[in-house]
Protein backbone atom coordinates (compact mmCIF):
# COMPACT_ATOMS: atom_id res chain seq x y z
CA UNK A 1 0.00 0.00 0.00
CA UNK A 2 1.32 3.47 -0.91
CA UNK A 3 1.95 6.36 1.47
CA UNK A 4 -0.96 8.32 -0.02
CA UNK A 5 -3.46 5.50 0.69
CA UNK A 6 -2.13 5.20 4.23
CA UNK A 7 -2.64 8.93 4.81
CA UNK A 8 -6.19 8.76 3.44
CA UNK A 9 -7.12 5.83 5.65
CA UNK A 10 -5.59 7.52 8.70
CA UNK A 11 -7.44 10.74 7.97
CA UNK A 12 -10.76 8.93 7.59
CA UNK A 13 -10.29 7.21 10.94
CA UNK A 14 -9.49 10.56 12.55
CA UNK A 15 -12.76 12.06 11.27
CA UNK A 16 -14.92 9.45 12.97
CA UNK A 17 -16.82 11.04 15.87
CA UNK A 18 -15.22 10.33 19.24
CA UNK A 19 -18.64 9.46 20.63
CA UNK A 20 -19.28 6.69 18.09
CA UNK A 21 -17.65 4.03 20.21
CA UNK A 22 -19.48 4.86 23.42
CA UNK A 23 -22.84 5.18 21.66
CA UNK A 24 -22.46 2.08 19.51
CA UNK A 25 -21.38 -0.21 22.33
CA UNK A 26 -23.32 1.25 25.25
CA UNK A 27 -25.86 -1.59 25.35
CA UNK A 28 -24.91 -4.68 27.32
CA UNK A 29 -24.96 -7.99 25.45
CA UNK A 30 -25.40 -11.68 26.16
CA UNK A 31 -23.80 -14.32 23.96
CA UNK A 32 -25.94 -17.48 23.84
CA UNK A 33 -23.77 -20.35 22.66
CA UNK A 34 -24.99 -23.70 21.35
CA UNK A 35 -23.31 -26.52 23.28
CA UNK A 36 -25.61 -29.29 22.08
CA UNK A 37 -24.29 -32.66 20.89
CA UNK A 38 -24.45 -31.72 17.20
CA UNK A 39 -21.67 -29.16 17.71
CA UNK A 40 -19.27 -32.07 18.20
CA UNK A 41 -20.50 -34.28 15.36
CA UNK A 42 -18.12 -35.39 12.64
CA UNK A 43 -19.16 -34.77 9.04
CA UNK A 44 -18.81 -37.14 6.09
CA UNK A 45 -15.70 -35.16 5.18
CA UNK A 46 -13.18 -36.54 7.68
CA UNK A 47 -10.77 -33.71 6.90
CA UNK A 48 -13.16 -31.14 8.39
CA UNK A 49 -13.04 -30.09 12.00
CA UNK A 50 -16.12 -30.32 14.20
CA UNK A 51 -18.26 -27.23 14.62
CA UNK A 52 -17.14 -26.66 18.20
CA UNK A 53 -13.47 -26.56 17.16
CA UNK A 54 -14.18 -24.05 14.39
CA UNK A 55 -16.39 -21.97 16.69
CA UNK A 56 -13.65 -21.76 19.30
CA UNK A 57 -11.25 -20.47 16.64
CA UNK A 58 -13.78 -17.82 15.58
CA UNK A 59 -14.29 -16.66 19.17
CA UNK A 60 -10.53 -16.33 19.67
CA UNK A 61 -10.34 -14.24 16.52
CA UNK A 62 -13.31 -11.93 17.09
CA UNK A 63 -13.81 -11.39 20.83
CA UNK A 64 -10.59 -9.47 21.55
CA UNK A 65 -11.79 -6.86 19.03
CA UNK A 66 -15.18 -6.54 20.76
CA UNK A 67 -14.95 -6.90 24.52
CA UNK A 68 -12.72 -3.88 25.23
CA UNK A 69 -15.68 -1.79 24.07
CA UNK A 70 -18.84 -3.73 25.00
CA UNK A 71 -19.81 -5.55 28.18
CA UNK A 72 -20.68 -9.15 27.25
CA UNK A 73 -22.03 -12.08 29.26
CA UNK A 74 -22.24 -15.77 28.39
CA UNK A 75 -25.02 -18.35 28.52
CA UNK A 76 -24.72 -21.89 27.16
CA UNK A 77 -27.12 -24.78 26.66
CA UNK A 78 -26.77 -28.52 26.14
CA UNK A 79 -24.12 -29.94 28.47
CA UNK A 80 -24.70 -30.12 32.20
CA UNK A 81 -25.43 -32.24 35.22
CA UNK A 82 -29.20 -32.36 34.76
CA UNK A 83 -30.45 -35.67 33.32
CA UNK A 84 -32.93 -33.68 31.22
CA UNK A 85 -30.58 -31.92 28.81
CA UNK A 86 -33.29 -29.42 27.88
CA UNK A 87 -32.93 -28.05 31.41
CA UNK A 88 -29.16 -27.61 31.07
CA UNK A 89 -29.29 -23.88 30.47
CA UNK A 90 -26.23 -22.38 32.13
CA UNK A 91 -25.82 -18.68 32.79
CA UNK A 92 -22.03 -18.65 33.05
CA UNK A 93 -21.92 -14.95 33.91
CA UNK A 94 -23.73 -11.71 33.19
CA UNK A 95 -22.38 -8.79 31.13
CA UNK A 96 -18.92 -7.74 32.21
CA UNK A 97 -16.07 -5.68 30.84
CA UNK A 98 -13.19 -7.29 28.94
CA UNK A 99 -14.89 -10.69 28.91
CA UNK A 100 -13.00 -12.24 25.97
CA UNK A 101 -10.64 -14.38 28.04
CA UNK A 102 -13.47 -15.57 30.31
CA UNK A 103 -15.75 -16.48 27.41
CA UNK A 104 -13.03 -18.30 25.49
CA UNK A 105 -12.01 -20.21 28.62
CA UNK A 106 -15.59 -21.31 29.28
CA UNK A 107 -16.16 -22.51 25.71
CA UNK A 108 -12.77 -24.23 25.57
CA UNK A 109 -13.72 -26.24 28.64
CA UNK A 110 -17.18 -27.21 27.40
CA UNK A 111 -17.89 -30.71 26.05
CA UNK A 112 -20.96 -30.52 23.77
CA UNK A 113 -23.86 -32.84 24.55
CA UNK A 114 -27.61 -32.78 24.92
CA UNK A 115 -30.41 -31.05 23.07
CA UNK A 116 -31.14 -27.58 21.72
CA UNK A 117 -33.24 -25.39 24.01
CA UNK A 118 -33.20 -22.31 21.81
CA UNK A 119 -36.25 -20.45 23.06
CA UNK A 120 -35.72 -21.06 26.77
CA UNK A 121 -32.06 -20.07 26.50
CA UNK A 122 -32.75 -16.80 24.72
CA UNK A 123 -35.46 -16.01 27.29
CA UNK A 124 -32.95 -16.68 30.10
CA UNK A 125 -30.38 -14.42 28.42
CA UNK A 126 -32.99 -11.67 28.09
CA UNK A 127 -33.74 -12.03 31.80
CA UNK A 128 -30.02 -11.69 32.57
CA UNK A 129 -30.11 -8.35 30.74
CA UNK A 130 -33.17 -7.21 32.74
CA UNK A 131 -34.79 -6.72 29.34
CA UNK A 132 -38.05 -5.27 30.64
CA UNK A 133 -36.22 -2.32 32.17
CA UNK A 134 -32.94 -1.98 30.28
CA UNK A 135 -31.77 -1.87 26.68
CA UNK A 136 -29.74 -4.88 25.56
CA UNK A 137 -28.58 -7.26 22.85
CA UNK A 138 -28.69 -11.05 22.64
CA UNK A 139 -26.49 -12.84 20.10
CA UNK A 140 -27.39 -16.50 19.57
CA UNK A 141 -24.89 -18.81 17.88
CA UNK A 142 -26.52 -22.11 16.85
CA UNK A 143 -26.10 -24.92 14.36
CA UNK A 144 -29.70 -26.08 14.28
CA UNK A 145 -33.29 -25.96 15.33
CA UNK A 146 -35.23 -26.03 18.56
CA UNK A 147 -35.41 -29.61 19.88
CA UNK A 148 -36.87 -28.99 23.33
CA UNK A 149 -40.40 -27.97 22.39
CA UNK A 150 -39.82 -24.21 22.59
CA UNK A 151 -41.36 -21.74 20.14
CA UNK A 152 -38.72 -19.23 18.98
CA UNK A 153 -41.12 -17.36 16.68
CA UNK A 154 -43.68 -16.87 19.43
CA UNK A 155 -40.88 -15.84 21.79
CA UNK A 156 -39.66 -13.21 19.33
CA UNK A 157 -43.13 -11.66 19.27
CA UNK A 158 -43.41 -11.75 23.06
CA UNK A 159 -40.00 -10.16 23.61
CA UNK A 160 -40.88 -7.33 21.24
CA UNK A 161 -44.03 -6.63 23.22
CA UNK A 162 -42.43 -6.94 26.67
CA UNK A 163 -38.96 -5.47 26.24
CA UNK A 164 -37.85 -1.92 26.78
CA UNK A 165 -35.35 -2.20 23.89
CA UNK A 166 -34.07 -5.69 23.11
CA UNK A 167 -32.49 -6.86 19.86
CA UNK A 168 -31.81 -10.53 19.18
CA UNK A 169 -29.25 -11.37 16.52
CA UNK A 170 -28.96 -14.97 15.31
CA UNK A 171 -25.86 -16.51 13.75
CA UNK A 172 -26.52 -19.83 12.07
CA UNK A 173 -23.27 -21.80 11.97
CA UNK A 174 -23.12 -24.72 9.53
CA UNK A 175 -26.84 -25.16 10.12
CA UNK A 176 -28.49 -28.52 9.61
CA UNK A 177 -32.28 -28.19 9.55
CA UNK A 178 -34.55 -31.07 10.52
CA UNK A 179 -37.66 -30.33 8.47
CA UNK A 180 -39.55 -33.32 9.83
CA UNK A 181 -39.03 -32.67 13.53
CA UNK A 182 -42.27 -32.54 15.48
CA UNK A 183 -40.58 -29.96 17.70
CA UNK A 184 -40.48 -27.38 14.90
CA UNK A 185 -44.03 -26.48 13.85
CA UNK A 186 -42.79 -22.92 13.22
CA UNK A 187 -40.34 -24.03 10.50
CA UNK A 188 -42.71 -22.90 7.77
CA UNK A 189 -42.29 -19.32 9.03
CA UNK A 190 -38.57 -19.07 8.23
CA UNK A 191 -38.11 -20.77 4.85
CA UNK A 192 -35.97 -23.59 3.54
CA UNK A 193 -32.44 -23.97 4.86
CA UNK A 194 -32.80 -21.67 7.86
CA UNK A 195 -32.93 -22.47 11.55
CA UNK A 196 -36.28 -21.63 13.12
CA UNK A 197 -34.30 -19.29 15.39
CA UNK A 198 -34.32 -16.83 12.46
CA UNK A 199 -37.71 -15.74 13.78
CA UNK A 200 -36.04 -14.27 16.85
CA UNK A 201 -34.01 -11.91 14.68
CA UNK A 202 -36.84 -11.11 12.28
CA UNK A 203 -39.27 -10.19 15.04
CA UNK A 204 -36.92 -8.14 17.22
CA UNK A 205 -35.23 -6.13 14.47
CA UNK A 206 -32.00 -8.12 14.61
CA UNK A 207 -29.76 -9.71 12.00
CA UNK A 208 -29.83 -13.31 10.85
CA UNK A 209 -26.45 -14.33 9.46
CA UNK A 210 -25.79 -17.72 7.89
CA UNK A 211 -22.13 -18.77 8.23
CA UNK A 212 -20.09 -21.80 7.18
CA UNK A 213 -16.44 -20.98 7.87
CA UNK A 214 -14.37 -19.76 10.82
CA UNK A 215 -13.80 -16.40 9.13
CA UNK A 216 -17.50 -15.96 8.36
CA UNK A 217 -18.44 -16.73 11.96
CA UNK A 218 -15.80 -14.32 13.30
CA UNK A 219 -17.07 -11.56 10.99
CA UNK A 220 -20.66 -12.24 12.04
CA UNK A 221 -19.68 -11.94 15.72
CA UNK A 222 -18.06 -8.58 14.99
CA UNK A 223 -21.13 -7.42 13.07
CA UNK A 224 -23.58 -8.36 15.84
CA UNK A 225 -21.66 -8.02 19.11
CA UNK A 226 -19.41 -5.24 17.90
CA UNK A 227 -20.27 -1.64 17.13
CA UNK A 228 -19.95 0.68 14.15
CA UNK A 229 -16.47 1.91 14.97
CA UNK A 230 -15.10 -1.62 15.24
CA UNK A 231 -16.38 -2.33 11.74
CA UNK A 232 -14.82 0.86 10.40
CA UNK A 233 -11.44 0.18 11.96
CA UNK A 234 -11.46 -3.39 10.66
CA UNK A 235 -12.18 -2.08 7.17
CA UNK A 236 -9.39 0.48 7.32
CA UNK A 237 -6.99 -2.11 8.72
CA UNK A 238 -7.66 -4.29 5.68
CA UNK A 239 -6.98 -1.32 3.39
CA UNK A 240 -3.69 -0.55 5.12
CA UNK A 241 -2.54 -4.18 4.83
CA UNK A 242 -3.53 -4.49 1.17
Amino acid sequence: MGRFQTLIATALIATLPSTSLATGCARDAMLVFDGSASMDELSFDVSRKTRIVDARDALRDALPDITPFRRVGLLTYGPGANADSCANIDLRFGPRADAAVDIISQIDGMQPKGLTALAASVRAAADALDYRNRSGIVVLVTDGNETCGGRPCALGTALTQEARDLTVHVIGFQVVVDFFSWDNPEQVDVGAGNTVAKCLADRTGGLYVSTETVDELADALRATLGCALIGALTYFDKIIKS
